[in-house]
């Protein structure tokens, strides 16, 4: 999954960063309102994490702009303990969840697991899929009971197909929402990283789509 973190904050944006790809995320970051707007429209994020007194333009309005062209990005919002209202003002601008600062980075993970998990349809707990259980916290998936480590890109490649099952995923789509701005993308990464999971699910949990991209089919 891909996140876009906006914080104007030098030091806690390029911890986010290196917290949040350890936890198995592609992470582009912005620290300006105007920035943070251009880039939330302009890439497919899964989840923006958004604070909200930034330079430039403040978080409610770049929320507020998003939602009014009709981004639906969910959007966790950054605001000061104790402001309430700061609380009640994201929710009511269309964020998904809010967390207070400071806070501990498994709340957060745990946040961003389970904002992504509703856009998808799936419940709290492990992502499942047919045979295939996927634990975002050890970065393993089960595959009719035998448990196999991955690679971080194993594991963000995986998560993307297991949320959207049956559906042609073209290599353009699998590239921008499993590698961030700052990822060295070879021509042939994804084929690669394809074969490495069937390897692991079943050589037909993947199938290619010649001229399309591919298809996650869960076995049963």
């Amino acid at each position: 999954m891909r996140l876009l973190v906006v914080e104007d904050d030098a030091a806690l944006l390029k911890r986010l960063k290196i917290d949040l790809a350890e936890a198995g995320y592609a992470v582009d970051g912005a620290s300006n309102g105007p920035t943070a707007e251009i880039l939330g429209d302009q890439f497919p994020y899964d989840v923006i994490i958004l604070d909200l007194g930034l330079p430039g333009r403040s978080g409610l309005d770049v929320l507020r702009n998003w939602r009014r062209r009709g981004n639906k990005i969910p959007v966790i919002v950054l605001t000061a303990r104790g402001q309430w209202n700061e609380k009640v003002e994201g929710l009511s601008a269309g964020a998904d969840d809010y967390i207070a600062k400071p806070f501990h980075m498994q709340e957060l993970v745990a946040r961003l697991g389970a904002v992504a998990r509703r856009a998808h349809g799936q419940q709290a707990g492990p992502i499942t899929a047919g045979a295939v259980e996927l634990d975002e916290g050890t970065q393993e998936v089960t595959v009719h009971g035998t448990k196999h480590a991955l690679t971080g890109v194993e594991f963000r490649l995986l998560r993307y197909f297991m949320l959207h099952p049956h559906l042609v995923l073209s290599k353009g789509q699998i590239t921008e929402h499993v590698y961030d701005l700052d990822a060295d993308q070879e021509s042939n990464v994804v084929e690669v990283y394809v074969a490495r999971l069937r390897g692991k699910l079943g050589k037909d949990a993947i199938q290619t789509r010649r001229g399309q991209g591919y298809v996650f089919v869960p076995p049963p």
